[in-house]
Order: C-alpha cells, then structure tokens, then sequence
C-alpha cells in the first residue's frame, strides 16, 4: 500500500502547503443566478421591508442565498448534492478549518491504485480512471471519518463539497452530465481547494432536501425565494453523477452516460403539471413577500427550452396572494445547449402579501393550556381592526403573537416568562441559539437532531431522558442560584427544553424543579424558537409583569381589545396549584371585564363552563346576568394534565365577548 494512502487510513497527518480555495459562485450550474445578484438584492432592498429571514427553497447551489448571508437562512433544493452544499455554505455548525485543510492537503497528495465503484462504473467516461479511482477512495475516507467521530457533520458536508467542486471543474462535459465527449484526452486532473463560507453566520440557519411544495407549510420566513426549472430539462438528469457521488449509494447505472435510477427526483417543474404545482406552492407560502425568478423563454427557444409557465398564470395566482409586482433585466443565461436567443429577459415577479396570510406560528413553550390549537377559532372572531391588544395573562404568547394588532402588551404574573420573552427580542436569535448551544455543550446534554438516538443509547419511544438525566440536574442545580441576566433565562429555556413534558414549575423557594424530559432541542424547537424571535423583533411587542388587577387600563380605547385566558378555576394545572387561583380571584376578573364593558371597550375571554365532571357556576351564573356573546369552541386539552386517563372527556371550551 502506498504511504500516502496508509497515512489516510491511519490518521497521519500530512501537512498542508498551498492549498487553492473556492467559494459558492466556483461552480457552473444551469440557471444560476450569481450575476443576477445585484437585480435581485436592489429589489429587495427597495421594495421589501423589514426582512429578517429569507428562505431559498429552490436553492440549485445556494447563490441567490449566499447574498443574504445577513439574515436567518431557510435553504431547500431536492438535489442531495446541492442539500450537502448548503450545509458546508450556511450550516451554523462550528467546525475546524485546520483540519479541513489538512485532509483536502493529504487527498491531494495521494495516489489510488486499487479499483472501487467510482473507476469501475465511470472510467474514462467523464473522468480518467485515474481521477475515478481518487474519487471513489476519497469519497469512502469521508464517510469513514464521519462514522469513527474524526470530523463532524458541517467537516463531512464541506470536504464532499470540496470534492464535488474539485470533480465538477475537470468534467469531460459541456457543463452537464447528459454526455460526455468520446475519445478526448483528461488533461486535468483532480484537486481539491479548500471551501470558504462566510463569516458570521446566523445560528438560526436550517438546510433541507425536501420536495419545496411540501416544505413551505411548515417552514417561516419574511421573504420566500422561488426560482424554480422553467423547462423540461430534468436537473437530475444534468447533474446526476454529482448527485450519485453526494448520495454515495453506490447503485447501478444505465445507458450510455451511465445515469442511476432518478424517478424519485424528477420535477414536477418540468412537466405539463408545472401551472398546478406552482399554485399549490404559492397558495402554501407563509411569508411577507413572494420573489419568483422565471425568464420569458416562452415559445421562443426549442420545446425543451421553452417555459412551462406562462405569464398569465403567474400573474393570476400572484395576485391572488397579494400585490403582484414584475422586474425585469436583459441577461444571457448560461445554456448547455448552442441556442442564442435574442431579447432574453431575466424577470423578478413581487408579491406582497395580504395581510390575511400572516403566518400563524407556535410558541416556543409548551405552555399549558395554549391555545395554539384554537387559533383557528379564536382570532376570526377579534375585531378587524385592533390599535392595542392586551394579551392580560399571556403564557406561552400564542394568541397574541398571531393576533393582527398596531400594539401587543404581553403581560403575565410569572416574572420568569417576561424575562425569558425580554431576553428573546433584546438579544436576536442569533445570540439566543449561540447560548443555548454553549450551555448543551458545557453540561454534555443530548443533540438527537445531529446525532440521532443510537448515538445516546436511546430509542425515539423511550426518550433521551436516561442520558440527559444527570447533566440535567445539575444544570438545574446551577439554574437555582440566583442570577437576573439575560444568560440566566436562556438557561431557564433551556432547562424548559430539556424538563419533563417540556412544562414550567417553581416550589415555593422559587426553585425550578421539574425532572428530566423526553426530548432535546430539536429542529422543531428550534424552528418554533427562530419564528417567534423573528415576530417579537419585526411588531410593536411590549411586555408587562402585574397582577391583572393591577394592570392600567386608562390608556385603552374603544380600539382596543383585552384578552383574557386565565387560569381555570374547575382544572388544574401547574400554574394554578397551591391556590394559585381561586373563587374571588375569578370574581375580580368578571367585574374587571364589566368595567371595560361599560367604558366600551372590547374583551374576549377564553374560559371553560365544564370539565371532566365540574361546572364552573360562578361563570355560569355570571353569564345568565350578562348579554355577552358566547362561543362553544371543539378542542380538549390532553396535555392540561398529564396525569388524566380519561382522554375522551372533554371540556366545554368557551370564547366569551361583549361585541
């Protein structure tokens, strides 16, 4: 075995000399719009506000996203290769640049000359048998690495990257992977350069391989980036080497370029079923504003180059969503193919959303009780128009974060969600996942979204709870010794996170002492944390910590609405244990609710009338004396109490208005 090679397998170290370096633009690809950028940012700079986000969710190499590296990164694309690109571009996984370096310095160094899938599958066709033999050992090494813990997930993406990029500049091809040309002679060879993303990235960053229809109804972002095929040309059929190589499944290829199985990849984009996919998409958007990149190819090139789209549609189901805008530049694309056409235009289509499709989005808590359920019946019956909402006992924030208000005064008596709330908008979401990820790594808690259960010993049913016990205390030690900065309430969301059915309790030293959880900080969390950050810092949110009897309703007008979701009287729920509230706290809240009646102004109260076998008969009897409007709302709370057996019993939910 020759020594470079032994020096691979056995972890020697070869030190890096020279090393070239490439970055996200170093790469053809067809459709891309990294010359496109300055039209793309002006208009959304002169046309779009407030823009904390951005979602690429045709992302191809992650051009158009790497222009917003200032904002929260949402990537997409259903290519595996590109997928992996992202990750080593935008990922906010730490990783070392010096070990980066070196292993791209020893597969530069090294000579294969043992066959593997790469030399036998593809030799001399789009690469040397040479080059073929380099790849297929270096893409074994990476993924050796990765499975012994040498390099992370973020080091795996960015020296599969590197190679992608590296095999990509010396392909014997015209820029794609339909054919290559016969009888030519591989004067280059291949060599890796050392991939630079940029600096400061948002730690709110998340990448994904997913059909886009799909993702968009459950992602977030001010500003969704669409830049779909506009033709026939199948991606997966132009790049499917690379893909093979990024999947590294090593399957069977047919034909004479030596494709692999793709069915699962094709696009609906490029098919007659274009117009209805891309109204599905846009009608599934949840975001401020819609940019869509498509040319006006139309029926100007040959069949396959032509647009699947026309102009109409998208104009028609653009306004359907909000206000249509179009921007248009001259531009030359990149073509594989000889054509040349004559007036082409790159064209931007704006849509700034209704109002009526703000996103809903879910607390970061699993506060009990929260109505995020009930959203869908709760907030159709607020006033259109709405100066200042008063959410008077917020919780987890659900109602009033997804409330359409100028002003939302957030108040509750537990001074600990406040602080939590305060530390969320004050330090971005970027400094907040920052310190939550620094203090899962000082108390060795679990990361099942990086690593998955098996690497914790643990199985998704049973939980992460036998790993995270002992870090858990003692975080929960520390927790418990006083401290009023913004760290000690990430710490509090953290010990949230990690805490047994993810709840909020505090014994009367005023200790958090709920056991260790299930669950961990996973990307479903942390997507619900990105959204709401991003909410608190782009509305007018206040928040207040008072008695509701004490709060100050003198400011309030006939525009205002005061919205009430107490603790219920006839359940029980760990905010309301110990007599936490009780009959003559209810009876303050209704006479409270009068007093606004009787200046005007609005209220809405969610309550219960009955639960598994109770009646409240204060607020019946309350109501029997009143012509306020009352709602029956169809939703049960099973995890109001996770001790309840009896799922099926449910409460009379009620939504109680004086308009």
């Amino acid at each position: 075995m020759p020594s470079a090679e032994r020096s691979i397998l056995y972890g020697e170290a070869i030190p890096s000399s020279a090393l070239k370096t490439t970055y996200i633009n170093n790469r053809r690809y067809l459709g891309s719009k990294y010359k496109l950028l300055p039209f793309i940012t002006s208009v959304v700079t002169e046309h779009c506000e407030g823009v904390n986000s951005v979602a690429d969710i045709f992302a191809g190499t992650g051009a158009v996203a790497s222009a917003f590296t200032d904002k929260r990164l949402i990537t997409n694309d259903n290519l595996y290769s590109n997928y992996i690109c992202h990750l080593a571009w935008f990922s906010p996984l730490a990783y070392s640049q010096e070990k980066i370096e070196q292993i791209i310095a020893l597969y530069n160094k090294i000579d294969i000359t043992q066959d593997n899938y790469m030399s036998e599958t593809f030799a001399d066709t789009f690469f040397s048998k040479t080059d073929c033999r380099k790849i297929g050992f270096i893409r074994d090494d990476i993924e050796r690495r990765l499975a012994i813990g040498d390099i992370n997930e973020r080091e795996r993406a960015l020296l599969i990257t590197s190679l992608l990029y590296a095999a990509d500049k010396i392909a014997n091809t015209c820029g794609h992977y339909d054919a290559f040309r016969q009888g030519v002679e591989f004067d280059k060879h291949l060599e890796l350069s050392v991939p630079i993303p940029a600096n400061g990235l948002n730690a709110g960053n998340v990448c994904y391989n997913e059909d886009a229809n799909e993702l968009v109804k459950r992602i977030l972002a001010d500003l969704v980036y669409i830049d779909p095929p506009y033709n026939s040309r199948q991606y997966c059929d132009a790049y499917h080497l690379l893909e093979n190589i990024a999947r590294w499944e090593k399957p069977s290829v047919s034909g004479v370029a030596r494709k692999m199985d793709r069915n699962e990849l094709k696009s609906d984009y490029c098919t007659k079923k274009a117009s209805k996919a891309f109204e599905n998409l846009i009608n599934n958007i949840n975001s401020r504003y819609i940019l869509l990149s498509y040319n006006n190819m139309a029926q100007k090139g040959n069949n396959r180059s032509n647009a699947k789209i026309s102009d109409e549609d998208i104009i028609s189901v653009l306004s359907d969503k909000g206000e249509a805008r179009v921007f248009t530049q001259d531009y030359k694309p990149f073509s594989a193919g000889k054509s040349d056409i004559d007036a082409h235009e790159e064209r931007l289509f704006l849509c700034i959303c209704k109002h009526k499709d703000r996103p809903i989005i879910q607390s970061p808590l699993n506060y009990t009780g929260g109505k995020f359920k009930l959203l869908g019946q709760i907030l159709p019956n607020f006033p259109k128009r709405i100066d200042t909402l008063v959410d008077l006992f917020c919780g987890g924030c659900d109602v009033g974060i997804n409330a359409r208000a100028s002003q939302v005064i957030f108040n509750d008596n537990n001074k600990n969600l406040l602080h939590i709330y305060n530390a969320f908008k004050n330090l971005g979401n970027e400094t907040v996942l920052f310190m939550i990820n620094e203090i899962i790594d000082k108390y060795g808690l679990s990361r099942s979204n990086e690593y998955g259960y098996d690497f914790y010993g643990c199985d998704s049913s049973g939980g992460l709870a036998n790993y995270n016990r002992k870090p858990f205390l003692m975080l929960r030690k520390d927790f418990n010794i006083k401290n009023d900065d913004y760290g000690h309430y990430i710490m509090l969301y953290t010990l949230i996170v990690y805490a047994f059915n993810n709840q909020i309790r505090f014994n009367s030293k005023g200790e958090f002492n709920l056991p260790v959880g299930k669950r961990d900080f996973n990307a479903k969390m942390k997507m619900k944390l990105c959204n709401f950050i991003d909410r608190l810092k782009s509305g007018n949110y206040i928040f207040s910590c008072v008695d509701f009897r004490k709060f100050d309703m003198s400011p309030l007008t006939d525009n205002s609405l005061v919205y009430c979701d107490p603790p219920y009287l006839i359940t029980c729920a760990t905010y309301n244990e110990k007599d936490g509230w009780n009959e003559q706290c209810e009876r303050d809240l209704y006479s409270l609710l009068d007093t606004l009646n009787e200046r005007h102004i609005k209220f809405a109260l969610s309550n219960v009338l009955r639960s598994k076998g109770n009646s409240n008969e204060i607020l019946a009897e309350w109501l029997r004396q009143r012509d306020y409007r009352t709602i029956h709302l169809d939703y049960s709370y099973s995890n109001a109490n996770y001790q309840t057996k009896n799922k099926a019993d449910t409460a009379d939910e009620v939504l109680i208005m004086n308009y």
